[in-house]
């Protein structure tokens, strides 16, 4: 019995096309004896990460409709080892097929399915290097003083902030009138409100 294929092609801007794709896969479908199913297009996506064809296509291989994933490169299926992971994964577990034509990867051979766990391994490593990388960017941020979380308000600030509180403006006015941040105006009304119920307890 012929294997169902299902053919992906995705071209980043508007000025490209994936007849090229589609005519590649088509003719490798056409020589393997494989069935087309279903032809999935995505176009001009850009940096946008909405591929609504791609997200079609794994909702149909859900189903079962087709046996075998074909795409022209592994670029066309994801923009990092991490994303490429999770979907081969997510292949691996609906029993599908994925065939990349310029990269030769196909999982019907033993071959194939080998490289494709060796891009989960890949994917896992560049996971922990950016960990890695951006605990080192703090601790050496730190080291040149460089502080994080929310800056200090200083104690003149502070005492402003409650002068004018206290004198019947509101949040907005006082923020504006300061220069600071309505949360940091709002903070501080809160604390007098408490003291204030504090005192009357």
């Amino acid at each position: 019995m012929a294997k169902r294929v299902a053919i992906y092609a995705r071209v980043s801007t508007g000025g490209q096309t994936t007849e090229n794709q589609l005519v590649r896969l088509r003719e490798v479908a056409e020589r393997a004896g494989w069935d087309v199913v279903q032809e999935y297009v995505d176009t001009a996506s850009g940096a946008s990460r909405s591929r609504p064809a791609l997200d079609r296509m794994m909702a149909d291989a859900r189903r079962r409709r087709f046996d075998l994933i074909a795409a022209v490169d592994v670029s066309r299926l994801g923009r990092s080892l991490a994303n490429l992971a999770a979907l081969f994964e997510e292949v691996r577990q609906i029993g599908c097929d994925l065939y990349l034509d310029r990269e030769a990867v196909d999982t019907t051979t033993p071959a194939g399915r080998a490289l494709l766990g060796m891009a989960s391994v890949f994917a896992a490593f560049e996971r922990d290097m950016i960990v890695e990388r951006t605990h080192a960017g703090i601790v050496r941020a730190r080291l040149r003083g460089v502080r994080f979380g929310r800056p200090e308000t200083g104690d003149g600030t502070c005492e402003a902030i409650r002068s004018l509180r206290s004198q019947g403006l509101g949040i907005n006015k006082i923020a504006a009138e300061l220069r600071v941040g309505k949360s940091v105006v709002q903070r501080i009304a809160n604390e007098m409100k408490e003291e204030a119920h504090g005192s009357q307890a």
